[in-house]
Protein backbone atom coordinates (compact mmCIF):
# COMPACT_ATOMS: atom_id res chain seq x y z
CA UNK A 1 0.00 0.00 0.00
CA UNK A 2 2.93 2.22 0.38
CA UNK A 3 2.98 3.52 -3.42
CA UNK A 4 -0.41 4.83 -2.86
CA UNK A 5 1.17 7.46 -0.73
CA UNK A 6 2.10 9.38 -4.42
CA UNK A 7 -1.47 9.89 -5.32
CA UNK A 8 -2.85 11.66 -2.68
CA UNK A 9 -1.17 14.99 -3.91
CA UNK A 10 -1.48 14.22 -7.56
CA UNK A 11 -4.81 14.30 -7.93
CA UNK A 12 -5.03 17.86 -6.35
CA UNK A 13 -2.66 18.41 -8.57
CA UNK A 14 -4.05 17.80 -11.49
CA UNK A 15 -7.64 19.02 -10.90
CA UNK A 16 -5.42 22.13 -10.72
CA UNK A 17 -4.45 21.89 -13.89
CA UNK A 18 -6.96 21.23 -15.62
CA UNK A 19 -8.91 24.04 -14.24
CA UNK A 20 -6.04 26.29 -14.95
CA UNK A 21 -5.60 25.56 -18.40
CA UNK A 22 -9.16 25.42 -19.21
CA UNK A 23 -9.59 28.78 -17.47
CA UNK A 24 -6.83 30.04 -19.52
CA UNK A 25 -7.90 28.19 -22.75
CA UNK A 26 -11.28 29.78 -22.04
CA UNK A 27 -13.24 26.64 -21.78
CA UNK A 28 -14.07 26.84 -18.46
CA UNK A 29 -15.67 30.53 -18.14
CA UNK A 30 -18.38 31.93 -16.32
CA UNK A 31 -21.00 30.52 -14.59
CA UNK A 32 -22.14 27.75 -17.20
CA UNK A 33 -18.78 25.93 -16.58
CA UNK A 34 -19.14 26.42 -12.69
CA UNK A 35 -20.51 22.52 -12.85
CA UNK A 36 -17.19 21.39 -14.38
CA UNK A 37 -15.05 23.20 -12.06
CA UNK A 38 -16.58 22.02 -9.20
CA UNK A 39 -16.62 18.20 -10.24
CA UNK A 40 -12.99 18.24 -11.47
CA UNK A 41 -11.78 19.37 -8.02
CA UNK A 42 -14.35 17.41 -5.87
CA UNK A 43 -13.59 14.21 -7.10
CA UNK A 44 -10.23 14.86 -7.17
CA UNK A 45 -10.21 15.84 -3.72
CA UNK A 46 -12.28 12.54 -2.69
CA UNK A 47 -10.16 10.35 -4.49
CA UNK A 48 -7.19 11.77 -2.51
CA UNK A 49 -9.68 11.55 0.71
CA UNK A 50 -9.96 7.70 0.08
CA UNK A 51 -6.98 6.90 -0.55
CA UNK A 52 -5.47 8.64 2.63
CA UNK A 53 -8.30 6.91 4.17
CA UNK A 54 -7.18 3.22 2.46
CA UNK A 55 -3.16 4.28 3.51
CA UNK A 56 -3.90 4.83 7.11
CA UNK A 57 -5.60 1.69 7.56
CA UNK A 58 -2.87 -0.19 5.47
CA UNK A 59 -0.88 1.70 8.43
CA UNK A 60 -3.20 0.72 11.22
CA UNK A 61 -2.89 -2.93 10.17
CA UNK A 62 0.86 -2.98 10.29
CA UNK A 63 0.99 -3.24 6.30
CA UNK A 64 3.42 -0.16 5.48
CA UNK A 65 7.09 -0.19 5.77
CA UNK A 66 7.43 3.77 6.87
CA UNK A 67 8.57 5.17 4.02
CA UNK A 68 8.26 4.76 0.27
CA UNK A 69 10.99 6.63 -2.63
CA UNK A 70 8.98 7.42 -5.94
CA UNK A 71 12.67 8.65 -7.30
CA UNK A 72 15.52 10.45 -7.98
CA UNK A 73 15.55 13.96 -8.04
CA UNK A 74 18.80 15.55 -8.10
CA UNK A 75 21.79 14.58 -7.62
CA UNK A 76 24.99 16.88 -7.25
CA UNK A 77 28.00 15.31 -5.72
CA UNK A 78 27.43 14.62 -2.51
CA UNK A 79 23.83 15.88 -2.16
CA UNK A 80 21.14 13.56 -3.15
CA UNK A 81 17.63 14.75 -3.01
CA UNK A 82 14.98 11.91 -3.54
CA UNK A 83 11.26 12.47 -3.73
CA UNK A 84 10.24 10.04 -0.57
CA UNK A 85 7.13 9.91 1.52
CA UNK A 86 6.26 9.17 5.11
CA UNK A 87 3.43 5.83 4.91
CA UNK A 88 2.99 5.67 8.54
CA UNK A 89 3.12 7.62 12.17
CA UNK A 90 1.61 10.63 12.93
CA UNK A 91 1.88 11.81 9.33
CA UNK A 92 -0.30 9.87 7.92
CA UNK A 93 -2.98 10.03 10.39
CA UNK A 94 -2.75 13.93 9.68
CA UNK A 95 -2.68 13.57 5.85
CA UNK A 96 -6.35 11.83 6.50
CA UNK A 97 -7.87 14.31 8.54
CA UNK A 98 -6.52 16.90 6.85
CA UNK A 99 -8.03 14.83 3.60
CA UNK A 100 -11.73 14.80 5.20
CA UNK A 101 -11.34 18.60 6.24
CA UNK A 102 -10.65 19.47 3.07
CA UNK A 103 -13.28 17.89 1.07
CA UNK A 104 -16.06 19.54 3.64
CA UNK A 105 -14.19 22.62 2.39
CA UNK A 106 -14.49 21.95 -1.00
CA UNK A 107 -18.44 20.86 -0.67
CA UNK A 108 -18.97 23.78 1.08
CA UNK A 109 -17.31 26.38 -1.66
CA UNK A 110 -19.32 24.95 -4.32
CA UNK A 111 -22.65 26.80 -2.91
CA UNK A 112 -20.83 29.78 -1.35
CA UNK A 113 -19.08 30.58 -4.06
CA UNK A 114 -21.90 30.36 -6.81
CA UNK A 115 -21.88 32.93 -8.95
CA UNK A 116 -18.58 34.78 -7.95
CA UNK A 117 -16.64 36.27 -10.11
CA UNK A 118 -13.50 34.43 -9.66
CA UNK A 119 -15.04 30.76 -8.89
CA UNK A 120 -12.76 29.29 -11.25
CA UNK A 121 -9.97 31.06 -9.63
CA UNK A 122 -10.79 29.95 -6.38
CA UNK A 123 -11.04 26.13 -7.30
CA UNK A 124 -7.75 26.37 -8.68
CA UNK A 125 -6.07 28.00 -5.78
CA UNK A 126 -7.74 25.89 -3.59
CA UNK A 127 -6.85 22.45 -5.59
CA UNK A 128 -3.27 23.81 -5.59
CA UNK A 129 -3.29 24.55 -1.83
CA UNK A 130 -4.70 21.00 -1.09
CA UNK A 131 -2.01 19.41 -2.97
CA UNK A 132 0.57 21.20 -1.24
CA UNK A 133 -0.70 20.52 2.13
CA UNK A 134 -0.46 16.98 1.26
CA UNK A 135 2.90 16.91 0.25
CA UNK A 136 3.60 19.32 3.28
CA UNK A 137 2.83 16.39 5.55
CA UNK A 138 3.46 13.53 3.57
CA UNK A 139 7.13 14.37 2.28
CA UNK A 140 9.94 12.26 3.74
CA UNK A 141 12.78 15.00 2.69
CA UNK A 142 13.26 18.09 3.53
CA UNK A 143 13.47 19.89 0.20
CA UNK A 144 9.42 18.86 -0.39
CA UNK A 145 8.28 19.87 2.58
CA UNK A 146 9.86 22.98 2.12
CA UNK A 147 8.70 23.36 -1.15
CA UNK A 148 5.20 22.17 -0.26
CA UNK A 149 5.40 24.92 2.26
CA UNK A 150 6.51 27.87 -0.26
CA UNK A 151 3.51 26.68 -2.34
CA UNK A 152 1.33 26.65 0.50
CA UNK A 153 2.19 30.42 1.20
CA UNK A 154 1.63 31.30 -2.18
CA UNK A 155 -1.71 29.88 -2.27
CA UNK A 156 -2.25 31.74 0.86
CA UNK A 157 -1.72 35.27 -0.40
CA UNK A 158 -3.71 34.61 -3.55
CA UNK A 159 -6.66 34.21 -1.34
CA UNK A 160 -6.45 36.70 0.73
CA UNK A 161 -6.18 38.80 -2.04
CA UNK A 162 -9.35 37.02 -3.68
CA UNK A 163 -10.41 40.65 -3.90
CA UNK A 164 -7.90 41.96 -5.06
CA UNK A 165 -9.30 45.30 -6.52
CA UNK A 166 -9.55 46.40 -2.94
CA UNK A 167 -6.78 48.00 -1.50
CA UNK A 168 -6.69 46.88 2.01
CA UNK A 169 -7.30 42.98 0.77
CA UNK A 170 -4.38 43.90 -1.76
CA UNK A 171 -2.14 45.47 1.24
CA UNK A 172 -3.09 42.52 4.12
CA UNK A 173 -1.99 39.90 1.10
CA UNK A 174 1.25 41.54 0.92
CA UNK A 175 1.57 41.75 4.80
CA UNK A 176 1.02 38.46 5.36
CA UNK A 177 3.17 36.89 2.70
CA UNK A 178 6.32 39.34 3.92
CA UNK A 179 5.68 38.08 7.62
CA UNK A 180 6.14 34.40 6.15
CA UNK A 181 8.90 34.96 4.44
CA UNK A 182 11.02 35.31 7.50
CA UNK A 183 10.20 31.73 8.88
CA UNK A 184 11.17 30.39 5.35
CA UNK A 185 14.49 31.95 5.89
CA UNK A 186 14.84 29.99 8.96
CA UNK A 187 13.23 27.47 7.24
CA UNK A 188 16.34 27.53 4.76
CA UNK A 189 18.88 27.93 6.96
CA UNK A 190 18.02 24.83 9.21
CA UNK A 191 17.78 22.83 5.50
CA UNK A 192 21.67 23.94 5.31
CA UNK A 193 22.88 23.36 8.62
CA UNK A 194 21.16 19.90 8.67
CA UNK A 195 22.86 19.03 5.70
CA UNK A 196 25.92 20.56 6.05
CA UNK A 197 26.17 18.38 9.69
CA UNK A 198 24.25 15.38 8.98
CA UNK A 199 24.69 14.88 5.07
CA UNK A 200 21.03 14.22 4.50
CA UNK A 201 17.84 16.06 3.69
CA UNK A 202 15.53 13.49 4.73
CA UNK A 203 13.28 13.81 7.70
CA UNK A 204 13.69 10.23 9.08
CA UNK A 205 17.34 10.09 8.71
CA UNK A 206 18.02 13.74 10.08
CA UNK A 207 16.23 12.39 13.10
CA UNK A 208 18.39 9.23 14.09
CA UNK A 209 21.04 11.24 13.20
CA UNK A 210 20.52 13.76 15.66
CA UNK A 211 22.07 12.30 18.14
CA UNK A 212 25.42 12.69 16.30
CA UNK A 213 25.10 16.30 17.20
CA UNK A 214 26.35 18.26 19.33
CA UNK A 215 24.73 20.31 21.74
CA UNK A 216 25.02 23.37 19.83
CA UNK A 217 24.45 22.03 16.56
CA UNK A 218 21.22 20.99 17.63
CA UNK A 219 20.33 23.90 19.02
CA UNK A 220 21.03 25.82 16.12
CA UNK A 221 19.29 23.31 13.20
CA UNK A 222 16.13 23.28 16.47
CA UNK A 223 16.11 27.13 16.34
CA UNK A 224 15.86 27.45 12.82
CA UNK A 225 13.29 25.25 12.07
CA UNK A 226 11.21 27.27 15.43
CA UNK A 227 11.41 30.62 14.00
CA UNK A 228 10.03 28.96 10.54
CA UNK A 229 7.11 27.08 12.68
CA UNK A 230 6.57 30.38 14.64
CA UNK A 231 6.33 32.56 11.32
CA UNK A 232 3.85 29.66 9.81
CA UNK A 233 1.60 29.11 13.13
CA UNK A 234 1.14 33.06 14.09
CA UNK A 235 3.54 32.92 17.17
CA UNK A 236 5.14 36.23 18.64
CA UNK A 237 6.41 38.29 17.19
CA UNK A 238 4.18 37.00 13.55
CA UNK A 239 1.17 36.71 15.46
CA UNK A 240 -0.86 40.39 13.72
CA UNK A 241 -0.66 38.37 10.38
CA UNK A 242 -3.59 35.87 11.45
CA UNK A 243 -6.14 38.75 11.69
CA UNK A 244 -5.12 40.16 8.33
CA UNK A 245 -5.88 36.81 6.70
CA UNK A 246 -9.55 37.19 7.64
CA UNK A 247 -9.96 39.38 4.19
CA UNK A 248 -10.25 36.09 2.14
CA UNK A 249 -13.51 34.26 1.53
CA UNK A 250 -14.97 32.10 4.20
CA UNK A 251 -14.25 28.94 2.95
CA UNK A 252 -10.39 29.69 2.59
CA UNK A 253 -10.66 30.51 5.97
CA UNK A 254 -11.47 27.53 7.31
CA UNK A 255 -9.06 25.49 5.25
CA UNK A 256 -6.08 28.30 5.59
CA UNK A 257 -6.13 29.63 9.13
CA UNK A 258 -8.94 27.49 11.23
CA UNK A 259 -7.97 23.65 10.36
CA UNK A 260 -5.18 23.27 8.04
CA UNK A 261 -2.78 25.63 7.12
CA UNK A 262 -1.96 27.53 10.43
CA UNK A 263 -1.21 23.90 12.23
CA UNK A 264 1.62 23.38 9.38
CA UNK A 265 4.69 25.13 12.57
CA UNK A 266 3.38 22.35 15.45
CA UNK A 267 3.72 19.53 12.64
CA UNK A 268 7.01 20.68 11.87
CA UNK A 269 7.61 20.57 15.87
CA UNK A 270 6.22 17.53 16.11
CA UNK A 271 8.01 16.04 13.04
CA UNK A 272 11.58 17.20 14.71
CA UNK A 273 10.54 15.60 18.12
CA UNK A 274 14.32 14.04 18.52
CA UNK A 275 16.24 17.20 17.94
CA UNK A 276 14.14 19.61 19.82
CA UNK A 277 14.74 16.79 22.93
CA UNK A 278 18.55 17.41 22.04
CA UNK A 279 17.90 21.11 22.12
CA UNK A 280 16.47 22.11 25.89
CA UNK A 281 17.40 25.89 25.80
CA UNK A 282 14.79 25.98 22.56
CA UNK A 283 12.67 23.91 23.65
CA UNK A 284 12.08 26.42 26.80
CA UNK A 285 12.19 29.15 23.96
CA UNK A 286 9.78 26.85 21.93
CA UNK A 287 7.56 27.04 25.60
CA UNK A 288 7.41 30.69 26.44
CA UNK A 289 6.73 32.02 23.08
CA UNK A 290 3.81 29.28 23.27
CA UNK A 291 2.66 30.65 26.42
CA UNK A 292 3.01 34.54 25.32
CA UNK A 293 0.96 33.53 22.42
CA UNK A 294 -1.82 32.08 24.18
CA UNK A 295 -2.14 34.91 26.78
CA UNK A 296 -1.96 37.78 23.47
CA UNK A 297 -4.17 35.58 21.80
CA UNK A 298 -6.88 35.61 24.75
CA UNK A 299 -6.48 39.28 25.62
CA UNK A 300 -6.68 40.58 22.33
CA UNK A 301 -10.05 38.12 21.16
CA UNK A 302 -11.93 40.07 24.46
CA UNK A 303 -12.75 43.07 22.55
CA UNK A 304 -12.69 41.76 18.84
CA UNK A 305 -16.41 42.84 17.07
CA UNK A 306 -16.10 40.79 14.25
CA UNK A 307 -16.72 37.20 14.06
CA UNK A 308 -13.54 36.11 12.15
CA UNK A 309 -10.81 38.20 13.90
CA UNK A 310 -12.33 36.71 17.74
CA UNK A 311 -11.91 32.99 15.76
CA UNK A 312 -8.59 33.87 14.84
CA UNK A 313 -7.47 35.43 17.95
CA UNK A 314 -8.52 32.10 19.38
CA UNK A 315 -6.89 30.51 16.98
CA UNK A 316 -3.84 32.12 18.20
CA UNK A 317 -4.43 31.15 21.76
CA UNK A 318 -4.72 27.08 20.78
CA UNK A 319 -1.83 27.32 18.75
CA UNK A 320 0.10 29.22 21.40
CA UNK A 321 -1.32 26.34 23.75
CA UNK A 322 0.06 23.94 21.53
CA UNK A 323 3.62 24.84 21.28
CA UNK A 324 3.62 25.28 24.88
CA UNK A 325 3.19 21.85 25.04
CA UNK A 326 5.75 20.98 22.91
CA UNK A 327 7.91 22.79 24.86
CA UNK A 328 7.29 21.30 27.96
CA UNK A 329 7.93 17.96 26.00
CA UNK A 330 3.99 17.14 26.26
CA UNK A 331 4.40 15.31 22.47
CA UNK A 332 1.37 13.27 22.44
CA UNK A 333 -1.02 15.69 23.84
CA UNK A 334 0.42 18.44 21.33
CA UNK A 335 -0.63 15.92 18.32
CA UNK A 336 -4.06 14.99 20.15
CA UNK A 337 -4.48 18.79 20.66
CA UNK A 338 -3.69 19.34 17.23
CA UNK A 339 -6.64 17.13 15.44
CA UNK A 340 -8.77 18.57 17.64
CA UNK A 341 -8.48 21.77 17.29
CA UNK A 342 -8.18 21.59 13.48
CA UNK A 343 -12.05 20.12 13.33
CA UNK A 344 -13.49 22.33 15.71
CA UNK A 345 -11.98 25.83 14.79
CA UNK A 346 -12.79 24.27 10.80
CA UNK A 347 -16.48 23.71 11.88
CA UNK A 348 -16.93 27.26 13.67
CA UNK A 349 -15.26 29.22 10.82
CA UNK A 350 -17.58 27.52 8.32
CA UNK A 351 -20.60 28.16 10.29
CA UNK A 352 -19.68 31.89 10.90
CA UNK A 353 -21.50 33.83 8.47
CA UNK A 354 -24.62 31.60 10.32
CA UNK A 355 -22.99 33.32 13.72
CA UNK A 356 -26.11 36.06 14.21
CA UNK A 357 -28.80 33.44 13.25
CA UNK A 358 -27.61 31.16 16.06
CA UNK A 359 -26.99 33.25 18.88
CA UNK A 360 -30.55 34.84 18.43
CA UNK A 361 -32.14 34.64 22.32
CA UNK A 362 -28.70 33.69 23.70
CA UNK A 363 -26.88 36.89 24.15
CA UNK A 364 -23.06 36.74 24.85
CA UNK A 365 -22.29 36.69 28.86
CA UNK A 366 -20.52 39.91 29.71
CA UNK A 367 -17.02 39.83 30.82
CA UNK A 368 -15.48 40.42 34.87
CA UNK A 369 -16.77 43.66 35.89
CA UNK A 370 -13.39 44.59 37.62
CA UNK A 371 -11.66 43.85 33.79
CA UNK A 372 -13.83 45.33 32.33
CA UNK A 373 -13.80 48.32 33.59
CA UNK A 374 -10.04 48.89 33.02
CA UNK A 375 -9.63 51.56 29.99
CA UNK A 376 -6.18 51.23 29.25
CA UNK A 377 -6.98 47.01 29.35
CA UNK A 378 -9.32 47.75 26.54
CA UNK A 379 -7.25 50.48 24.27
CA UNK A 380 -4.47 47.71 24.12
CA UNK A 381 -6.83 44.94 23.47
CA UNK A 382 -8.45 47.22 20.58
CA UNK A 383 -5.35 47.84 19.18
CA UNK A 384 -3.97 44.10 19.57
CA UNK A 385 -0.82 45.65 21.78
CA UNK A 386 -0.46 47.67 18.63
CA UNK A 387 1.90 44.72 17.71
CA UNK A 388 1.54 46.06 14.02
CA UNK A 389 3.04 49.62 14.34
CA UNK A 390 5.79 48.03 16.80
CA UNK A 391 7.17 45.79 13.67
CA UNK A 392 6.68 48.82 11.20
CA UNK A 393 8.69 50.64 13.88
CA UNK A 394 11.40 48.14 14.07
CA UNK A 395 11.18 46.79 10.72
CA UNK A 396 9.56 48.15 8.20
CA UNK A 397 10.37 52.20 7.90
CA UNK A 398 14.08 51.11 8.93
CA UNK A 399 14.34 49.07 5.76
CA UNK A 400 12.06 51.79 3.65
CA UNK A 401 14.51 54.18 4.73
CA UNK A 402 17.32 52.25 3.67
CA UNK A 403 15.99 51.84 0.53
CA UNK A 404 15.32 55.39 0.17
CA UNK A 405 18.65 56.19 1.05
CA UNK A 406 20.42 53.67 -1.45
CA UNK A 407 18.26 54.74 -4.21
CA UNK A 408 19.66 58.30 -3.52
CA UNK A 409 22.79 57.79 -3.44
CA UNK A 410 22.64 55.68 -6.82
CA UNK A 411 20.69 58.66 -8.69
CA UNK A 412 23.40 61.26 -7.51
CA UNK A 413 26.82 59.41 -6.61
CA UNK A 414 26.82 56.33 -8.90
CA UNK A 415 25.37 57.53 -11.88
CA UNK A 416 26.98 61.00 -12.18
CA UNK A 417 30.15 59.58 -11.40
CA UNK A 418 29.66 57.23 -14.18
CA UNK A 419 28.31 59.56 -16.75
CA UNK A 420 24.79 61.95 -17.56
CA UNK A 421 22.39 60.88 -14.36
CA UNK A 422 19.77 58.49 -15.93
CA UNK A 423 17.12 59.69 -14.35
CA UNK A 424 17.64 62.99 -16.07
CA UNK A 425 18.40 61.30 -19.74
CA UNK A 426 14.76 59.84 -18.64
CA UNK A 427 13.08 62.89 -17.82
CA UNK A 428 15.19 65.15 -21.49
CA UNK A 429 13.63 61.91 -23.38
CA UNK A 430 10.41 62.54 -21.82
CA UNK A 431 10.31 65.89 -22.89
CA UNK A 432 11.72 65.56 -25.95
CA UNK A 433 8.80 62.88 -26.77
CA UNK A 434 5.84 65.15 -25.76
CA UNK A 435 7.79 67.90 -27.58
CA UNK A 436 7.56 65.37 -30.88
CA UNK A 437 4.20 64.90 -30.55
CA UNK A 438 3.55 68.56 -30.20
CA UNK A 439 5.09 69.39 -33.51
CA UNK A 440 3.27 66.52 -34.96
CA UNK A 441 0.18 67.28 -33.89
CA UNK A 442 0.60 71.18 -35.34
CA UNK A 443 1.82 69.83 -38.33
CA UNK A 444 -0.42 67.13 -39.20
CA UNK A 445 -3.63 69.19 -38.08
CA UNK A 446 -5.86 69.76 -41.41
CA UNK A 447 -7.14 72.72 -39.57
CA UNK A 448 -4.36 75.03 -39.51
CA UNK A 449 -4.04 76.93 -42.86
CA UNK A 450 -0.75 78.09 -41.44
CA UNK A 451 0.72 74.73 -41.15
CA UNK A 452 -0.62 72.99 -44.26
CA UNK A 453 0.75 76.36 -46.23
CA UNK A 454 -1.35 78.74 -48.69
CA UNK A 455 0.47 80.95 -51.26
CA UNK A 456 3.96 81.28 -51.59
CA UNK A 457 4.58 82.84 -47.79
CA UNK A 458 2.60 79.86 -46.25
CA UNK A 459 4.08 77.26 -48.33
CA UNK A 460 8.01 79.12 -47.37
CA UNK A 461 6.84 78.89 -43.71
CA UNK A 462 5.26 75.46 -43.88
CA UNK A 463 9.16 74.47 -45.58
CA UNK A 464 10.94 76.28 -42.97
CA UNK A 465 9.05 74.96 -39.96
CA UNK A 466 9.92 71.70 -41.67
CA UNK A 467 13.32 71.62 -41.57
CA UNK A 468 13.52 73.13 -38.31
CA UNK A 469 11.93 70.03 -37.20
CA UNK A 470 13.93 68.31 -38.65
CA UNK A 471 16.54 69.36 -37.80
CA UNK A 472 14.93 69.38 -33.90
CA UNK A 473 13.96 65.70 -34.73
CA UNK A 474 17.55 64.42 -35.90
CA UNK A 475 20.12 66.51 -34.24
CA UNK A 476 18.28 67.45 -31.03
CA UNK A 477 16.00 64.89 -30.03
CA UNK A 478 17.71 61.52 -31.61
CA UNK A 479 21.26 63.07 -30.85
CA UNK A 480 20.93 63.33 -26.82
CA UNK A 481 23.49 60.75 -25.89
CA UNK A 482 25.90 61.17 -28.65
CA UNK A 483 27.46 63.99 -27.46
CA UNK A 484 25.18 66.12 -28.42
CA UNK A 485 25.09 68.31 -25.60
CA UNK A 486 28.73 68.56 -25.39
CA UNK A 487 28.28 69.94 -29.40
CA UNK A 488 25.23 72.32 -27.79
CA UNK A 489 27.47 74.13 -25.35
CA UNK A 490 30.50 74.39 -28.07
CA UNK A 491 27.88 76.10 -30.48
CA UNK A 492 26.86 78.01 -27.71
CA UNK A 493 30.21 79.80 -26.81
CA UNK A 494 30.81 80.34 -30.39
CA UNK A 495 27.61 81.74 -30.37
CA UNK A 496 28.18 83.85 -27.77
CA UNK A 497 31.39 85.08 -28.68
CA UNK A 498 29.94 86.69 -32.12
CA UNK A 499 27.56 88.56 -29.94
CA UNK A 500 29.87 90.27 -28.30
CA UNK A 501 31.38 90.35 -31.43
CA UNK A 502 28.82 91.92 -33.05
CA UNK A 503 27.81 94.14 -30.13
CA UNK A 504 31.22 96.22 -30.76
CA UNK A 505 30.56 100.20 -32.14
CA UNK A 506 31.93 99.96 -35.46
CA UNK A 507 29.78 96.81 -36.29
CA UNK A 508 26.54 98.70 -35.00
CA UNK A 509 27.48 101.50 -37.31
CA UNK A 510 27.70 99.30 -40.17
CA UNK A 511 24.77 97.44 -39.66
CA UNK A 512 22.54 100.71 -39.12
CA UNK A 513 23.98 102.01 -42.77
CA UNK A 514 22.75 98.55 -44.16
CA UNK A 515 19.54 98.75 -42.86
CA UNK A 516 18.96 102.48 -44.00
CA UNK A 517 19.86 101.20 -48.04
CA UNK A 518 18.05 98.82 -47.54
CA UNK A 519 15.26 101.21 -46.53
CA UNK A 520 15.55 103.44 -49.63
Amino acid sequence: MDNLVALIPLFPLVAAAVIGIGYLLGVLKGEASEKTTAAVASWAITLSCLLALILLGADLLGKNSGSWVLGQWLTSGTLNIQINFITTGFSVKLAALFCILLFIVFRFSINYMHREVGFHRFFFILSLFAAAMMMLVLSDSAVGTFMSWEIAGFSSYLLIAYAYDRPVAASNATRVFVANRIGDAGFLLGIGFSYAWLHSLDWSQINILSAQLSPRQASAIAFCFAIAAFAKSAQLPFSPWLARAAEGPTPSSAGFYGAIMVHSGVYLMILLQPILERAPLIMILVAIVGLLTAVYGFFVGLTQTDVKSSLFSSTTSQLGLMFLECGLGFWQLASWHLCAHAIVRGYLVLTAPSLMHYIRGNPIKPFFSKIANLRWAYIASLQRLWMDQIADRILVKPVRRLARDLAYFDDHVVDRAMGIPIPAMHTISSLAQLEKQKIDGKLKSQDDDFARGSGLIGNFAHRVAAALYWFEDRLVIRGIGKDMIDYGRRIGHATNNIEQLLLQPGYLVLFVAIILLAAL
